[in-house]
């Protein structure tokens, strides 16, 4: 080598060529977060060789250092500073949750150049384009496998496995308490509210279950998730929402007898003019992949166009699944500033803009309690006719209640524009002799 070929270095920020360790400022301390901590204390030594150089928890910033934790952990590593936790360390894992003050947070990490990694979906739904491109700028990883899926890898083959390859659709069961609650009520006839009540007695739901049983939680899932699947930008407003509160028992014993089940479903799909993202129950047939999904486990079923059908299925919660994606992306953004490689590349977009639900072609199940004389039949056709929507089934039977006047009529739809078929529902409902307009719930692949 010549004395004047300038010689290779790492940058200073390296923390093998600086000649210390990896330090970890870990952000939050709840059931996801106690578990990283705990991870990383008692297996050190395992990271380190993952990672190519020591390991340290530098330290757990939270709001109060004397709460109880499912994890026992050194008080020394409690702190209240997290904008001084964050400046000493290497990398940032943040699980604290909500918006604020996690997103100054991880923004005052990517500007200062470290590698961070979040769980915190509620975030990145709604400013993941704003913390991707301060990471682009600063030319460091940030890593949210864990915001999507608990431990179910999607993300990295998402972003990375099907790069080369056009995703046109995405099926996902995003949320263990919702579809635990609808499983129960499937496979025993267990109302709404007593298979909601069960799912919290064994944890797989919160006090205040809101967020997971009105859909919050999985269109914030579908929106990350569409954004990479779409290379476009996408967040919460652009979801269409619907939760399982409304789902009855009937509804279910109806589905069951046709050959489907119903399930929350995050369905985001290209379409005429750009993609349509929605969070809906759905009915789907017996013979999908995702009808086998039980319990409180997660699914994400991808069409591709040169792929075809992947599924990728796991656990989509709890504090130790969930610290293993977390985990999973520290080791990768970890050994990438070790090894003094680049970081993640800046991804392309196609910007896609979203498709109002009103432009998709969708199918319907409708139930209705009508007076049972002559003629309705003719007249529920003819509305349905005046709207442009064609019925692929109908079936007549009696009041579940036993009241000699009244009948009870199911039918489905052959796909139509979404805002058809609300204007028909909302048709029925206006005539004299129906009772009760029930049970409108999409179907998948009905026809």
């Amino acid at each position: 080598m010549s004395d004047t070929t300038p010689e290779t270095t790492r940058p200073e920020t390296d923390p093998a060529a600086a000649g210390r360790t990896v330090r970890v400022a870990l952000l939050g301390a709840g059931n996801v977060g106690a578990e990283v901590a705990r991870t990383l204390l008692d297996h050190g030594g395992e990271f380190a060789a993952r990672v190519g150089a020591p390991v340290e928890l530098a330290g757990i910033a939270v709001r109060d250092v004397n709460a109880r934790r499912t994890v026992e952990l050194p008080a020394e590593l409690f702190t209240t500073d997290a904008e001084a936790l964050i400046d000493a360390a290497d990398v940032v894992i943040e699980l604290t949750g909500g918006i604020e003050p996690a997103r100054s947070r991880i923004l005052r990490a990517l500007h200062a150049g470290k590698p961070v990694v979040s769980g915190n979906k509620a975030l990145i739904a709604r400013h993941g384009r704003q913390l991707q491109d301060a990471a682009d700028a600063a030319g460091v990883p940030l890593s949210y496998e864990a915001a999507v899926a608990g431990a179910i890898p999607i993300v990295r083959p998402m972003r990375d496995s099907l790069a080369g390859d056009r995703v046109d659709r995405v099926l996902g069961i995003m949320n263990g308490t919702t579809n635990y609650v609808l499983d129960q009520m499937d496979t025993t006839g267990a109302s709404f509210g007593d298979a909601l009540a069960e799912a919290q007695r064994l944890g797989y739901a919160e006090a205040d279950p809101t967020a997971d049983v009105e859909g919050h939680d999985a269109a914030a899932k579908a929106a990350i998730l569409a954004s990479i699947a779409f290379h476009s930008t996408f967040t919460i407003d652009d979801v269409y929402c619907r939760g399982i509160t409304g789902v009855t028992a009937e509804d279910v014993a109806a589905a069951r007898e046709a050959g489907y089940v119903i399930k929350l479903l995050a369905i985001c799909e290209r379409c005429p003019g750009g993609v349509n993202l929605r969070v809906v129950p759905t009915m789907i047939r017996r013979d999908h992949p995702l009808a086998g999904v039980h319990g409180a486990y997660n699914a994400v079923f991808v069409e591709a166009a040169n792929a075809g059908s992947l599924m990728f299925y796991g656990a989509g919660a709890g504090g130790a699944p969930t610290a293993s994606a977390v985990l999973g992306d520290f080791v990768s953004a970890a050994r990438r500033l070790v090894l003094g490689g680049p970081a993640q590349v800046a991804e392309p977009h196609a910007q896609l803009p979203a498709v109002p639900m009103d432009d998709v072609r969708t199918s319907f199940s409708i139930t209705l309690t009508v007076q049972d004389r002559l003629g309705v039949l003719a007249r529920i056709a003819q509305v349905f006719a005046d709207h442009g929507v064609s019925i692929l089934t109908m079936q007549q039977t009696d009041h579940p209640g036993g009241a000699p006047d009244l009948a009870q009529i199911r039918l489905v739809t052959h796909r139509g524009a979404n805002k058809d078929l609300v204007a028909t529902v909302d048709a029925l409902g206006e005539l004299a002799f129906v009772e009760e307009v029930a049970g409108v719930i999409r179907v998948e692949h009905a026809d």
